[in-house]
């Protein structure tokens, strides 16, 4: 049997991209050791590539508010009610890798309320969902919980941002039928030797 396509739209051979675009996968590629489907999902529409990846980056690549893990677990709990196997499982390596925790993502994915995750982090997920599912019913009292919990303007934004972009991602993804990589259901479920 052969293995399925990675998406039903035309993937590029890497040498046919523009050289920026190249340049991107292959470090991506030379960190992770795979190139994640995505990349070579996206690739076929260049200018839309490089806008996706660079809003992405903007959101994920963060060094400061909420943390990597966190940025991850909105991802992943968005991703699960939007039905998306791409990026629940290739974000869910990435969650399991940042939390160093190897049942969190699936815990996340699954049922985000009955996680092993904070209080904290469980409104976070709250007001992610309401963003990812029925943003035109926040309110206020939305941002004093998260108030409450010590989140600042600048986190309620990054955790609507994330959770309004991987909307977009996942929609994507499932007009795509892009298919995760195989390495990504393996990485993070167990420590390394």
């Amino acid at each position: 049997m052969s293995e399925p396509a990675i998406s039903r739209f035309p993937v590029p051979e890497l040498k046919d991209l523009p050289d920026d675009i190249r340049e991107k996968i292959l470090a991506v590629q030379d960190k992770a050791g795979f190139v994640p489907n995505v990349l070579l999902t996206l690739a076929h529409r260049p200018d839309e590539f490089r806008a996706f990846f660079a809003y992405h980056d903007a959101l994920m690549e963060k060094n400061e508010g909420l943390t990597k893990a966190e940025r991850e677990m909105i991802v992943v709990a968005t991703s699960g009610a939007n039905n998306c196997l791409y990026c629940v499982v290739a974000h869910g390596a990435i969650l399991r890798i940042r939390a160093k925790n190897p049942r969190v993502a699936d815990q996340v994915a699954t049922n985000y309320r009955k996680a092993e995750i904070t209080p904290r982090q469980r409104a976070m997920l709250d007001f992610a969902m309401k963003v990812a599912l029925e943003a035109a019913v926040i309110d206020e009292a939305d941002f004093a919980v998260l108030h409450g919990h010590g989140f600042s303007e600048a986190d309620i934004w990054d955790i609507g941002a994330i959770a309004a972009f991987f909307a977009l991602s996942n929609r994507l993804a499932n007009l795509a039928s892009m298919r995760p990589n195989d390495e990504f259901y393996l990485m993070g479920r167990l420590p390394k030797a």
